[in-house]
Order: C-alpha cells, then sequence, then structure tokens
C-alpha cells in the first residue's frame, strides 16, 4: 500500500466486470479526491489512487497476508457498516463471493436454484460477513472451515436486493 515517499491504494479488478472497475475508480474519487490511474495487467485492471491518508481509512492494512494478521474495524468503521451493512456485504461478495445456480439431485428429481458463497481464509474477514449477514438478518450456513453459504429463498432475495451482480 506504500511506496517510499506517498501511500498509494491499488485494487486489481479482473477484465469480466468492466463496470466493477468503473465502480472502484468511482470509489476512489469520492473517497480522497486526488486522481486515480488504471495500469493494465494481463487479464485485469489496476485502480491506484496516491493519498497520504489512505492508512487512515485502511488502519487494517499491514504486513503480512490477511489471513495471518488481525483485522478488525476501528470503531468508526463498525458505525458504518452497521449503517449500511447491505453496502459492506456487496464489496464483500464481489470480491471474494459468487452467486451461481445451484444443482441438485433428489429421489431423482434435479432442483436448480441460486445460492451465494463467500470463501476467504482470514477468519477474521469471514467473522466480519457472518456479522454483517446477522445484521440484514439474512440466514446463512458454513460449508467448509473457509466458506459460507447462503442458500435459503428468502435469504438469497435479502442479498440479491443488497449484493445484486456483477456487472
Amino acid at each position: 500500500m506504500t511506496t517510499a515517499r506517498v501511500p498509494v491504494l491499488r485494487v486489481y479488478c479482473s477484465n469480466a466486470w468492466p463496470n466493477l472497475i468503473v465502480a472502484c475508480e468511482e470509489a476512489m474519487k469520492r473517497v480522497l479526491a486526488g486522481s486515480v490511474q488504471r495500469t493494465r495487467k494481463q487479464g485485469c485492471v489496476g485502480v491506484q489512487s496516491y493519498g497520504k491518508h489512505w492508512p487512515c481509512l485502511f488502519p487494517q492494512h499491514g504486513p503480512r497476508r490477511k489471513h495471518e494478521r488481525p483485522i478488525v474495524l476501528a470503531d468508526w468503521q463498525r458505525t458504518i457498516v452497521e449503517a449500511h451493512p447491505g453496502d459492506f456485504l456487496r464489496g464483500l461478495f464481489h470480491s471474494d463471493g459468487c452467486r451461481f445456480a445451484n444443482r441438485v439431485v433428489v429421489r431423482g428429481k434435479e432442483y436448480v436454484y441460486p445460492r451465494y458463497m463467500f470463501t476467504n481464509e482470514s477468519a477474521d474477514i469471514m467473522g466480519l460477513c457472518q456479522w454483517a449477514l446477522d445484521l440484514l438478518g439474512v440466514a446463512w450456513r458454513m460449508n467448509r472451515r473457509n466458506s459460507l453459504s447462503v442458500a435459503r429463498r428468502d435469504a438469497v432475495a435479502a442479498l440479491d436486493r443488497h449484493v445484486g451482480p456483477k456487472t
């Protein structure tokens, strides 16, 4: 996140989701009105912005991988997430989750229904996702130690209203 002189926030977005690239760029501009640049890599675009206040806005940043260090929201961040859990979940699911058609066969009959999955190696980030889902009253289940599933019809509908499709 930092260079020799000025901190830089870099977010790499897949070329498959051009609207997410634009949304990332617009969010950076809204938060710190400085310039935002794009850098092209194979299969993705890096959206980056230099600013001395990025570390203030992301105090969770630090050395080591996310799952090897604590990821805890500051009090002011918790207040924002409590007021806007759907927006927080949109970011989580668009970065480390997906919505897909789940297919199951029961007594020879195939059923297809939508389902959300979220996967992250950080127990802290997984806990934040669970907390935000609970704030919205969205039912979820852990299907592995690093993956949760949202599969109940009403829960999927709630996430559809808040998360929406990647575009």
